[in-house]
């Protein structure tokens, strides 16, 4: 068994929350309203809406119905602003409907956190939908520490001022410090890694890495010297949403082929493995006090 551990960094998408269930059902839900209203044929819509995924470098885009030339030019513009609020509600309606913790996370986060473990997030997902996802699942303040890639450009001619539908403190957490990964810096990348536990004064042998990618997760922890933890119970590439977040992704066709090599060869061995719930962590290490650089000092990687 390790020794004591004293900083948790974990994965958020599909170790914390299902978040394929939660893109899939808000996606879908946007997807046959637009399909609906428009008429437009389903693959011409995903053949679309994959472009514009990798224009942005993300799978959640927020103005993903407003710039859908094909629906745009499908009807007349009062139809068509029409179509575009319904969809967008219908996503919003079935994203909030799905966006839950899994079983355990919360109280597991926070026994972690009165021990005095320092707990720090690590995410690719964008700035803005991580925050939204954060503060809707009372995670500000269970995560000490937060790191995500910086927010994609706003559509020509938007300023946040005008995208935003609450008060600019909003958006801030209460609690929970975040900083920004580099642009374009993504894992597996163990030199981030590191340098997230370095900037807290932490050094890889006395943390653990939880995450349900083998590839993302798994292999950047170590190579990075860190001990890591597979969230199987956060498996998704076996579901049939997650066939359609590959036939829309921003994923390049390279990154999906190497996610299926590795999927299919197996070479990547966790060293622990959650099987049922997040709950288990607790059980595979002896946590103990952080006594490092106090987080509130912490300067971004």
């Amino acid at each position: 068994m390790k020794d004591g551990v004293s900083v948790l960094v974990t994965d958020l998408d599909n170790t914390l929350f299902d978040w394929v269930d939660i893109w899939h059902r808000s996606f879908s839900a946007l997807l046959a309203e637009l399909h609906r209203a428009s008429g437009v044929p389903h693959e011409r819509l995903l053949d679309e809406i994959r472009a514009i995924h990798r224009r942005y470098g993300t799978s959640e885009y927020a103005f993903l119905a407003e710039e859908l030339g094909c629906v745009r030019e499908s009807m007349p513009r009062e139809q068509w602003e029409a179509a575009v609020r319904a969809a967008n509600q219908a996503g919003r309606d079935a994203r909030h409907a799905a966006t839950r913790l899994y079983p355990g996370v919360q109280r597991t986060l926070k026994q972690l956190r009165d021990r005095g473990v320092l707990i720090i997030g690590y995410t690719e997902s964008s700035s803005f939908y991580t925050g939204r996802r954060v503060r809707r699942l009372g995670l500000d303040g269970l995560l000490q520490i937060l790191y995500s890639p910086p927010d994609h450009e706003l559509p020509a001619g938007f300023t946040p001022e005008q995208v935003r539908g609450h008060a600019c403190d909003y958006y801030e957490f209460k609690h929970t410090r975040h900083y920004h990964t580099p642009a374009g810096e993504l894992k597996p990348n163990p030199d981030l890694l590191r340098a997230i536990l370095d900037g807290v004064g932490a050094s890889p042998a006395q943390a653990v890495y939880v995450g349900d990618s083998p590839m993302k997760d798994i292999a950047m922890a170590q190579d990075a010297g860190v001990t890591d933890v597979l969230a199987l119970y956060g498996r998704a590439q076996d579901r049939d949403a997650y066939e359609l977040l590959r036939r829309v992704t921003h994923w390049t066709e390279e990154d999906v082929a190497r996610e299926r090599r590795i999927l299919e060869r197996g070479d990547i061995r966790p060293s622990y493995v959650l099987k049922r719930s997040f709950a288990e962590l607790p059980g595979l290490f002896p946590f103990v006090a952080f006594t490092g650089r106090d987080p509130a000092a912490t300067a971004a990687a």
